[in-house]
């Protein structure tokens, strides 16, 4: 079986923990990711997103933060604050630096995001294929109004300086409308046998990829059944302030909102948590098979689970 993620950080990271404990040894897996959270920092190409998908399946990633590296240092950080140098609400630990010194190093060199994010996967084997959802330079950018008026910024500000404590008033990700999809995501998704949304952010991680052109057409024409899991939970975020940037794009952060939204000419199935068990009804009326399971995902077991809840409705809904 051929599955495609499409997929954010801690939530999608986690998710995909669990998705590749529940698939047989044979199966295989291409994880879409986000790059509208990327930015440039310290002269170094960060790509949070990318980075937790591969630290998290390669053992690597700081499992209380979710984010980071394990048994971290902050030597650096240290030292360029002693210089004055900013921005000091962004941390990059000593072993995560090494990461952006290298992909930074061989972006110089020619080298495409696609083929530096496979060289980094060769040391940490994250047992999926994992594809950017684009080659091209994408910043998703937050429209907001505070003491110093309106202005537009950086999601990263918006979500870790600020942690969301402005009302976003709109999304935009920068340079989406003229970036074409990565090698291989197109042929990915047109071959995949299942396609899977994680319970990431649906805005600014999942919605960032669909907003490059071509890769939603090419979910919304796959023969594969693309099922989505709800990162909504008894009408809050299971994680984060999703709530926030789903009011910037006119959608309640309930479970059953978040699945109208993506509509059912681009999703077949929808998972929503047994608490929200009385959204099955309005799902399905909008033309979207729902089912309601446990969703938190507690441990990697649990997060196997859900997986399999996917996969067996996915089964259901095949086209």
């Amino acid at each position: 079986m051929r599955i495609v993620a499409l997929a954010g950080g801690i939530g999608g990271a986690r998710f995909l923990r669990g998705l590749r404990e529940a698939i047989g040894p044979e199966d295989e897996i291409t994880v879409i990711g986000n790059t509208g959270d990327d930015i440039h920092l310290f002269g170094l190409k960060v790509c949070p997103d990318l980075d937790t998908v591969m630290y998290t399946l390669g053992g690597g990633i700081h499992e209380e933060q979710g984010w980071g590296r394990t048994d971290e240092t902050w030597s650096i950080k240290a030292e360029m604050k002693e210089y004055g140098v900013g921005p000091e609400w962004f941390g990059l630990g000593d072993r995560d630096f090494a990461t952006h010194l290298v992909r930074s190093q061989m972006l110089t060199a020619g080298y495409t995001l696609s083929q530096v994010t496979e060289a980094l996967c060769v040391r940490w084997q994250p047992g999926v294929r994992l594809l950017p959802m684009s080659d091209d330079r994408v910043e998703t950018h937050v429209r907001i109004t505070d003491e110093q008026g309106t202005r537009a910024i950086h999601f990263q500000e918006y979500w870790v300086k600020l942690h969301a404590a402005v009302d976003a008033e709109a999304i935009v990700p920068v340079g989406a409308d003229t970036a074409k999809p990565a090698p291989g995501v197109l042929e990915a998704v047109a071959e995949a046998d299942v396609i899977l949304f994680p319970p990431s952010n649906p805005v600014v991680s999942i919605g960032t990829i669909l907003a490059v052109p071509g890769i939603r057409e090419a979910v919304a024409a796959a023969s594969a059944p693309v099922v989505g899991l709800s990162p909504i939970i008894g009408g809050a975020p299971v994680r984060g302030m999703a709530d926030k940037v789903l009011a910037a794009v006119g959608v309640e952060a309930t479970a059953e909102a978040v699945a109208l939204n993506y509509g059912s000419a681009l999703i077949d199935g929808w998972l929503v948590d047994t608490v929200d068990e009385a959204a099955v009804a309005a799902v399905e009326a909008g033309g979207i098979a729902c089912r309601a399971v446990p969703l938190l995902m507690t441990d990697v077991a649990a997060t196997a689970d859900m997986a399999r809840a996917a996969l067996a409705l996915a089964e259901q809904v095949r086209r």
